[in-house]
């Protein structure tokens, strides 16, 4: 509900997407299902509300059940036109390394591992140039944002994990290299941490500072234009 009502303040009628920060939405779902249906009512008119989940895929009555941390699109429509799953996972709080020969428990919520998405590629969207879509620490790797350009960069995270330390900031800094390597505007949705608009030199044109609560709103700053 209260990213909701910061979606619908004000200048919402003036957007063409909304963007939420990693694991936003904690229920899962479903194209068409109520969740779905909900998270429909932000999504501008003929944009989409990018939103961090927990995606379920299998189910768990049967054992085949799989949890990815990713990132979707809902549409006005409750259509989810884009789905992308998070490929490199945090070990011993997203999954247990060597789980066989380590029996010990995760540090996060949850008896079970997340598995890991496919291949890292850019995306596209209705009204959006295509991007490459980067959540939580992978935006600290060098090879995940490879390629990137002529495409923006879209880091959604959650730092809470940090709580008032140096890490927000640390990860702020390194996702700000990853635009300058590639030349590439970064989206930042940091829920706790520091959201933040990045342009290709690095710079921050705008942001929200840690552990506070508000909203940014921004056209999208151009790449280097490379000759």
């Amino acid at each position: 509900r209260t990213y909701m009502a910061l979606s619908r303040s004000e200048g919402y009628d003036g957007v063409t997407h909304i963007i939420w920060p990693e694991t936003a939405m904690t229920y899962m779902f479903q194209p068409g299902d109520r969740w779905a249906q909900e998270l429909a009512k932000v999504a501008p008119e003929n944009g989409a509300l990018l939103t961090g989940v927990v995606r379920l895929d299998g189910s768990f009555m049967d054992g085949t059940a799989k949890l990815y941390n990713s990132l979707q699109a809902v549409n006005r429509q409750a259509q989810v036109p884009l789905s992308y799953d998070k490929i490199k996972l945090v070990p011993f709080g997203e999954f247990i390394p060597f789980r066989r020969f380590i029996p010990i428990p995760k540090i996060t919520v949850g008896t079970i591992d997340f598995s890991r998405g496919k291949k890292q590629h850019s995306y596209t969207l209705p009204g959006l140039p295509p991007f490459r879509p980067l959540i939580c620490y992978e935006a600290i790797f060098p090879e995940m944002s490879a390629g990137a350009y002529p495409a923006w960069l879209l880091n959604i995270t959650n730092d809470a994990w940090f709580g008032a330390s140096p890490g927000p900031y640390q990860h702020l800094a390194m996702s700000r290299v990853r635009a300058v390597e590639q030349g590439v505007p970064l989206i930042r949705a940091a829920n706790t941490g520091i959201s933040a608009v990045i342009d290709p030199y690095g710079r921050i044109l705008k942001n929200i500072p840690l552990n506070q609560r508000g909203i940014i709103d921004t056209e999208l700053p151009r790449p280097i234009v490379r000759k």
